[in-house]
């Protein structure tokens, strides 16, 4: 691996989603005054609103509008 590509401020942070409680570490160079503790090591900590343990589309909880009737309804309407 090459040396010096990388930012001086590429470290490990944990994101959090706060919707669903997940977490996850990984390595980022985003900004953040928070931190927590995961496996006893202290981390730069940044929240989420929605990820992929949240959001319905993956948690197969995404809700279908009904569109039954739209074509015949509009068909009737403007004929």
């Amino acid at each position: 691996m090459k040396k010096d590509i990388h930012p001086a401020n590429y470290r490990e942070v944990v994101f959090m989603d706060v919707g669903a409680g997940a977490q996850w570490l990984t390595r980022s160079t985003i900004k953040t005054e928070k931190t927590i503790e995961l496996d006893g090591k202290t981390y730069p900590l940044h929240t989420v609103d929605i990820s992929s343990a949240s959001h319905p589309f993956y948690t197969g909880k995404q809700k279908f509008v009904d569109s039954e009737g739209r074509v015949q309804r509009f068909q009737k309407k403007f004929k």
